[in-house]
C-alpha cells in the first residue's frame, strides 16, 4: 500500500463536537491537519496553541449567495489532502409541513453542494497521488426519513450519500469514498431537544439504549479516512447503536 510522506487531512466542519474529537486523534497520529469552520472558534484555538500541525480555515457555507462560489472555494480549499473527512451540518429546524424553497435550498448548498464542490476539487489531486481518503458523515435520520424538525437536514444529507459512479476508477488509484451515517450522539445538538421531546423515549429506539458519544464516532471517522481503510469504498455505513 502506498502512503503518502505528508500526511493532510481536511476536516470541514471542525468545531462540532466529533470534529474536535477527530483532530485531537490525528493530531496525536501526527497528520497536520486543516480545520474549517464558521462560528465556535474557541476549542480550535485552545488545541492550535499546543501544535504547529493545525491549521483553519473560516468559511460560512450559509453566505454562499455572497460570493463567486468556485472561486473562493478555489482560493480557500484549492491544496493537497491525503484525506478530507466532511463533517459540515447546518440543522434548521424543519419539518416537511412547514418547510419551503428558502429554507430546503439552503439545507441543499450548506450541507450538500458546497463540500461536493471542494471534493471534487481535491480527488484530482488525491488521483494523481495514487492515494486519497474521502468520507461524507450523513444521519441515521436519512434512512426514517427524518425527524418532525429536521427534514431539510436529512434530504441534504441524504442527496449527499450519493456517491458518483466515478468511484470505480478511483479505487484503481487507491482513493476510496464512504459515507458514515451517525447515529443520535451526545453533543451539542441533542442536547438541545426541545421539552416535548424526551431523550429517554428517543433513546428507547436504539437497541443498545444509549446516545454514541464524540470519542467512539471519532475512531470509526478516523479508521474509515486513514490508511487503516484499505479495502473499503462506495459504501455508506451505519454507526447508530442498531437503528
Amino acid at each position: 500500500m502506498k502512503i503518502t510522506k505528508s500526511r493532510n487531512v481536511l476536516i470541514l466542519g471542525g468545531s462540532s463536537d466529533i470534529g474536535i474529537e477527530v483532530i485531537r486523534i490525528f493530531l496525536k497520529r501526527q497528520w497536520k491537519v486543516t480545520a474549517h469552520f464558521s462560528k465556535n472558534k474557541k476549542k480550535l484555538e485552545n488545541i492550535r496553541r499546543k501544535t504547529k500541525d493545525l491549521n483553519l480555515i473560516k468559511f460560512n457555507f450559509l453566505n454562499y449567495k455572497n460570493y463567486n462560489v468556485e472561486k473562493l472555494i478555489k482560493r480557500k480549499f484549492n491544496k493537497k489532502y491525503d484525506s478530507v473527512v466532511n463533517l459540515v451540518g447546518y440543522i434548521d429546524n424543519k419539518g416537511f409541513e412547514n418547510t419551503n424553497l428558502k429554507s430546503i435550498l439552503k439545507s441543499l448548498a450548506t450541507n450538500t453542494i458546497l463540500p461536493i464542490l471542494i471534493e471534487k476539487m481535491l480527488v484530482k489531486k488525491m488521483l494523481n497521488n495514487n492515494w486519497g481518503r474521502i468520507l461524507n458523515c450523513s444521519g441515521i435520520g436519512v434512512k426514517f426519513g427524518g425527524g418532525k424538525n429536521s427534514y431539510n437536514y436529512h434530504l441534504s444529507k441524504h442527496c449527499l450519500e450519493f456517491i458518483p459512479n466515478s468511484y470505480k476508477f478511483w479505487a484503481k488509484k487507491n482513493v476510496l469514498i464512504n459515507n458514515l451515517r451517525i447515529g443520535v450522539t451526545n453533543t451539542k445538538i441533542h442536547k438541545r431537544m426541545k421539552k416535548n421531546i424526551k431523550k429517554s423515549e428517543r433513546l428507547k429506539l436504539i437497541p443498545i439504549n444509549r446516545m454514541a458519544e464524540p470519542k467512539e464516532i471519532a475512531a470509526y471517522i478516523i479508521d474509515l479516512s486513514t490508511e487503516k481503510n484499505s479495502y473499503i469504498t462506495g459504501q455508506t455505513i451505519n454507526i447508530s447503536g442498531g437503528e
